[in-house]
């Protein structure tokens, strides 16, 4: 895969909704996600998934991408929209090729907001 097909992956991620979360979410995934959600296991955080609608859009911003071998890490500023909610954050997604194609391990959200009172 290429870098650009890592992004469209992960916009999808955001985007497409619970089955296809599902379908590229390792059974081990670790999410960490703002409080009061704080850190899930993927079948907790597909629970969460089902119930909510997906965003209807979503862009990044100051990208970063390192891939290693069957590892790659995506960081990136994410600015959101779904019914009349903005959402933005710093994130940072990790993928692995463990033979059945890439797969999320793993998926960190931190609010724009929380990231900013910290500088």
């Amino acid at each position: 895969m290429t870098e650009a097909d890592f992004w469209k992956m992960e916009e999808k991620y955001w985007t497409a909704g619970a089955d296809y979360a599902r379908s590229v979410t390792r059974d081990d995934a670790v999410f960490v996600f703002p409080y009061p959600a704080g850190i899930l296991g993927a079948e907790a955080s597909m629970k969460g998934l089902e119930g909510a609608a997906p965003w209807r859009s979503v862009t990044f911003h100051d990208h970063s991408f390192t891939r290693q071998g069957p590892v790659a890490v995506l960081a990136y500023k994410a600015q959101a929209e779904r019914d009349g909610e903005d959402y933005t954050a710093l994130c940072a997604s990790t993928y692995v090729d463990d033979g059945d194609g890439w797969r999320m391990m793993s998926h960190q959200q931190t609010p724009a907001a929380v990231a900013e009172a910290g500088a």
